[in-house]
């Protein structure tokens, strides 16, 4: 068991290593991922949401009740900022609607499960960044559907309600069902054990439906050009930079800003790839801005939260040095 603890911690850390190997291996021997689509990507979503749900207590229920305000503006920002640069994004690059559908859906998706890791990397408000994962998590069913359809549901056929029971089953479930058994089992050496494994399992769900669609559509990856590459970035980095404006906007804390940067810049891409499986299977180019973005978002995010790791040391070296100097 300590062999499997220790292997999910050195996951966790190379996330998107792990993760960027995974696709590259699944694009030279395609066989190896073609497993994953229908019920299993089902499962593999599932599992990943469970494990999600183990982390979540009392403690972090009762801190949506504390802080409604922060929660209300986190929440907001994460699903108006990223779907709104989407879009732009989308018109701006006259995007085809393939590009432009998995640019939406990746914006509408709730937040990412490593972000409250990469929170903590940096300093950030750790508590506000679990309940912002949380609540958009939970609003997500209903929330996605109804803005991915306003979003593009004029260029594409979107059934709205099929989705929303679609991620009902694949978000809430299984995260209400994790939060319940840590909630009752959380004491328990042999649960602690079980919920210290799961962020590697998380690791290894979202490595293996980004190999998916690499397997399925490994051929067109290099077709769509450099654009979806420049637009993938450009929604992440506006996502940081907007976010962290937004909290700045409400004279939040550094901490907090920080934790808003990365609630709104670091999205569920996984899911959103699921989505692509499960409801646009003919639509390559959405699959794969959507396995991108899950690379990117875990590479830029463990680089934003270091930048900002960095920065607090070097201040703290500088603010040493002035006090030695003022003291001789």
């Amino acid at each position: 068991m300590s062999l499997l603890i220790t292997l999910s911690r050195i996951l966790a850390k190379y996330t998107a290593l792990f993760v960027i190997g995974t696709a590259v291996f699944a694009y030279f021997v395609p066989s190896s991922c073609t497993f994953v689509k229908g019920n299993t990507q089902i499962i593999i979503l599932g599992i990943i949401m469970l494990s999600m749900g183990m982390t979540l207590g009392r403690q972090d229920y009762r801190i949506l009740a504390q802080r409604p305000f922060d929660i209300l503006i986190g929440t907001i920002a994460q699903f108006t900022i990223m779907p709104l640069i989407a879009i732009a994004l989308a018109t701006t690059f006259n995007l085809s609607d393939g590009l432009t559908l998995g640019l939406v859906l990746v914006g509408c998706c709730p937040g990412g499960v490593s972000s409250n890791i990469m929170t903590f990397l940096c300093k950030g408000d750790v508590a506000f960044s679990v309940g912002m994962t949380t609540v958009s998590t939970i609003i997500a069913p209903v929330a996605t559907p109804l803005l991915v359809n306003y979003l593009v549901g004029q260029r594409i056929d979107i059934d709205g309600w099929s989705m929303f029971q679609f991620m009902l089953m694949v978000t809430i479930i299984p995260v209400g069902i994790g939060s319940f058994c840590n909630i009752i089992f959380g004491k328990f050496d042999f649960f602690k054990k079980i919920r210290q494994i799961m962020p590697g399992v998380a690791v290894i769900g979202f490595a293996l439906i980004v190999g998916g669609v690499i397997a399925y559509h490994g051929q067109k990856f290099l077709e769509s050009g450099l654009v979806i590459f420049l637009c993938i970035f450009c929604h992440n980095a506006l996502g940081y930079l907007l976010g962290f404006f937004a909290g700045r906007t409400f004279k939040m804390s550094t901490a907090k800003k920080r934790t808003l940067a990365i609630e709104v810049g670091v999205q569920n891409a996984g899911l959103a790839t699921g989505l692509c499986g499960k409801f646009f299977p003919t639509s390559a180019e959405a699959a794969i801005a959507s396995a991108v973005s899950c690379v990117w978002h875990s590479i830029s995010g463990t680089i934003l939260a270091n930048i900002f790791a960095t920065y607090d040391k070097k201040k703290a070296e500088g603010s040493n040095n002035l006090q030695t100097s003022t003291e001789h």
